[in-house]
């Protein structure tokens, strides 16, 4: 009922609806003649047989005739009154029976029912709108980042310029606005100037332009923008986007970091100030067949295992946990902490032969930039031939084909990236190398979520996703130290001491039982405290550094809600 109003004003205002309005009543109008006319002969052929009736019962049985309904009740005995039904029969039929649903639906409760679906999909935010958070597109990195926004809290809109795709992503429960990204005035519907962050995560041109209509509007708040070309990460600074990030790249760097160190065991894959997180394999060190309380890590190192990865799946680190050798543990300390670790298990293997690349577009080519800066040997396999660069890491052919993988190394390579941009292809080839190698290291890319656990299904190790990554670099720039992706799924998060906690001993608190998540470091304002003691005391106003899996981040949300 609530949105009665609103369609009503639509319909008075809009300039197609009030154009059927009109045709509708000039209807209405046309068929109130034909009753009137019709009224008054029924009372002169009436008064021609000698019978006398009122003008209600004129009207009653011009009616009753038109609709077909003909009760009977009153009839005329000439010729010519009967000859007069036929007529008045048939144009109610024509009239009533055809034309009034059909101008009634046309002109009325279709341009009604048009109302009512653009009602969803508002134009404007109320004016007390501030400290919200504009997203331009609606591609599968923005949803993940209003995804993330909704879950912590973070107001937000998706702005999109058809009402179909609009009402499409409301019902996914999104909150959106309708506008064209290129007008000023409908970023001043968005109340630009009041909010936090604009995110524009469309292509280079729209983002370009839309920078520059948003600078019209706003000079103050920040504009992030991806930037699919190298090219244009100047012009969308001159545009006036603050933040320019490279996702594709950014994505191929964080895949070739997760291959095993060159030097050392464990292998930095994200920081949080003096905080790193690390995953080593548990393959050829001494811990495998130990329990976590048996492998005298803590003991040895100060450091905790705050979680074990087996092929996509995070296991809680309880203390009987058994490591096994394909287990990669996930550690959280210092630098001191991971230097005594690798002194404890001795030098990691080298990397002697290339790591295999599927796929060499911008995210492949990053991944081999990066191997190349570590050292690392690579092979790039390639069906288009314009895209290879030299002979000697680039094989030209078909990922698929089984000649061309064998000649690319596959049956040396440690490990594999697959990282082309569709995802069908890559369930299909990661399924394929892990049939060809079952040992290989395999990390893939992904670019909707829901295939992620596909990718996982069908053998690959690690899976790294480029819109979960680009939400997670926006919400990092909004609030830092937010948020950090060390691989597809598994997040270290920081939130506010719950009022339900303070005062409980970290031991105590259940966090891990009951959430599966473990705290990893404790930030009391002037220090950070890193791999706490499991007695000290949790306290109000403290931040806790959070690690967990999605689905354990999710539990943790909804226990202690911020």
């Amino acid at each position: 009922m609530k949105f009665i109003p609103s369609q009503m004003m639509y319909l008075l205002q809009d300039r197609r609806a009030k154009r059927n309005l009109r045709a509708l009543a000039k209807f209405i109008a046309v068929l109130i003649g034909f009753v009137t006319l019709y009224s008054v002969l029924f009372h002169v052929l009436m008064e021609q047989e000698g019978q006398e009736h009122t003008w209600v019962t004129g009207v009653y049985w011009t009616l009753t005739v038109m609709s077909t309904l003909g009760f009977g009740d009153i009839t005329f005995t000439s010729d010519i009154g009967r000859l007069f039904s036929t007529v008045v029969l048939l144009s109610g039929i024509v009239f009533l029976l055809v034309m009034l649903p059909f101008a009634f639906i046309q002109f009325f409760y279709a341009p009604f029912l048009e109302a009512q679906r653009k009602s969803r999909a508002p134009r404007e935010l109320p004016e007390h709108t501030t400290g919200h958070l504009i997203i331009i597109g609606f591609e599968a990195a923005a949803l993940s980042l209003a995804t993330r926004l909704r879950r912590f809290s973070y107001n937000y809109c998706i702005l999109v310029p058809e009402v179909a795709q609009a009402l499409e992503l409301v019902d996914q429960g999104f909150r959106v606005v309708v506008g064209d990204y290129d007008d000023p005035e409908t970023y001043r519907r968005l109340r630009a100037p009041q909010a936090a962050m604009i995110v524009a995560l469309s292509d280079d041109m729209k983002n370009t332009h839309a920078a520059y209509t948003i600078r019209e509007v706003t000079s103050t708040v920040p504009i992030v923008a991806n930037a699919d070309s190298e090219d244009s990460v100047d012009i969308l600074q001159l545009a006036g986007a603050e933040h320019t990030f490279q996702f594709m790249r950014m994505l191929g760097e964080m895949l070739a970091r997760r291959i095993p160190g060159t030097d050392t065991k464990s292998n930095i894959i994200g920081s949080l100030g003096n905080l790193h997180i690390a995953e080593a394999p548990a393959k050829g060190t001494p811990m495998v067949g130990c329990s976590i309380q048996d492998s005298g890590l803590r003991e040895a190192t100060g450091m905790n295992v705050v979680g074990l990865w087996e092929r996509g799946q995070m296991v809680p680190p309880r203390l009987e946990t058994v490591i096994h050798s394909n287990s990669s543990l996930v550690l959280a300390g210092t630098r001191e902490q991971l230097e005594a670790y690798d002194t404890l298990v001795g030098d990691s293997p080298p990397v002697s032969s290339p790591v295999l690349i599927l796929g060499g577009g911008r995210v492949g080519r990053a991944a081999a930039e990066t191997l190349r800066q570590r050292d690392v040997n690579y092979r790039i396999v390639e069906k288009n031939p314009k895209l290879a660069r030299d002979s000697n890491n680039w094989v030209v052919g078909n990922a698929s084909d089984y000649d061309i993988l064998v000649s690319a190394g596959i049956r040396e390579a440690p490990s594999v990236f697959v990282t082309t941009h569709n995802d069908d292809l890559n369930i299909y080839l990661t399924i394929y190398c892990r049939r060809l190698r079952p040992d290989i290291q395999i990390i893939s890319r992904a670019t909707l979520d829901r295939s992620i656990s596909v990718l996982h299904k069908a053998g690959a190790d690690l899976v790294m996703s480029y819109s979960t990554m680009a939400a997670n670099t926006v919400i990092n720039l909004l609030s830092p130290g937010k948020l950090l992706t060390l691989t597809e799924g598994l997040n270290i998060f920081r939130v506010k001491t719950h009022p339900s906690l303070a005062g409980k001993s970290l031991v105590h608190s259940r966090i891990r039982e009951d959430t599966g998540c473990s705290v990893i470091a404790i930030d009391k304002g002037d220090e950070v405290e890193i791999n706490p003691d499991p007695a000290v005391r949790l306290k109000k106003g403290h931040a806790l550094l959070v690690i967990g899996d999605a689905e354990s981040e999710r539990r943790f949300m909804r226990k202690y809600p911020e």
